[in-house]
């Protein structure tokens, strides 16, 4: 008897072993490889995942893997504590109202400057560690994104919330000669408007959820601080892994504000030819290969009505 047929401890039957685990991880993502393989995804970057820098780091990681496992990933992000910290830093207060940051033209200078000029370098010189991909712009470059001032109603009025904008139009020319560049466009969520030239700040959902559309993109993923919706918040913390648009529209009336816009993108995007729209936990690490990548995925997945009960 040879060692190898004994089993000896060197041998290789021994290595094989040891390396299996590692194999089936990668036999289980190849139907998902190859079912995403070319296809656009876009990912809001935000929550914890922005602050934490073991997320961060891992975040970047899970970027540079999808494109170069053959995706397009697309990110968008905001940056709600960087510009709450700078604002104090200013003596400018922090005020909300409709669930929306009160932005004064003051305000609005210092959320450019943290979006562009901080969170959105951040990012990209952590994407670009792993090769030059990541190309930072907002969307005042190249009228990606054109807004209008957003007037909330609050208790039956319109209300004046300085520099927030709504968005009016997309331009994808520029992310898309990016993404055939081979690049990750990595969007910060400003917009110059139209009808006065002034810039506004952008909802990142919201700004993630109209790309996504415009870009005909696979997939949009929203990064959360929660597993995902939950089906009976507070009573129980039973996470909905799936629901379809007509599901979501009767469940938002109920849902939290701060669940709110996330599952509103995630409804515009599958209503406007986004395949699937996943909320997953940015909190746990590598969460967007888990959902992408794995037979069990995890976090809330959208999808439209005729497809409630197809596959990831």
């Amino acid at each position: 008897m040879s060692a190898d047929e004994a089993g000896l401890p060197g041998t290789g039957t021994a290595r094989r072993h040891t390396a299996l685990p590692k194999a089936e991880i990668l036999i289980e993502a190849l139907p998902w490889l190859t079912r995403h393989h070319g296809k656009t995804v876009v990912i809001k970057f935000g929550g914890n995942a922005m602050i934490d820098d073991e997320l961060k780091a891992a975040f970047a990681q899970d970027v540079v893997f999808l494109r170069h496992a053959g995706l397009k990933p697309v990110v968008v992000h905001g940056g709600g504590p960087q510009i709450s910290a700078q604002l104090d830093r200013h003596g400018l207060v922090s005020e909300f109202k409709a669930g929306l940051r009160v932005t004064t033209p003051e305000a609005m200078d210092v959320v450019r400057m943290v979006l562009a000029g901080q969170v959105q370098r951040e990012l990209v010189g952590l994407l670009n560690q792993h090769g030059p991909l990541a190309v930072g712009l907002t969307g005042e470059d190249a009228h990606t994104i054109t807004a209008t001032q957003h007037l909330p109603e609050i208790d039956g009025e319109r209300v004046d919330i300085g520099r927030v904008g709504e968005i009016t139009a997309i331009d994808t020319g520029a992310i898309e000669a990016l993404l055939e560049d081979g690049r990750i466009p990595v969007v910060s969520s400003i917009a110059r408007s139209a009808d006065d030239g002034h810039v506004y700040n952008v909802n990142a959902d919201t700004a993630a959820a109209a790309l996504a559309a415009a870009l005909g993109a696979e997939t949009l993923m929203v990064l959360t601080d929660v597993e995902g919706l939950y089906a009976d918040w507070p009573n129980s913390d039973e996470v909905i892994s799936r629901l379809t648009v007509s599901q979501l529209e009767k469940l938002l009336p109920e849902l939290s504000s701060g669940m709110v816009p996330k599952m509103e993108g995630c409804l515009h995007a599958v209503r406007n030819g986004v395949r699937t729209a996943r909320v997953i936990d940015g909190r746990v690490q590598h969460s967007i290969l888990l959902e992408i990548f794995t037979d069990e995925g995890i976090g809330t997945m959208v999808v439209p009505d005729d497809n409630g009960g197809g596959t990831k």
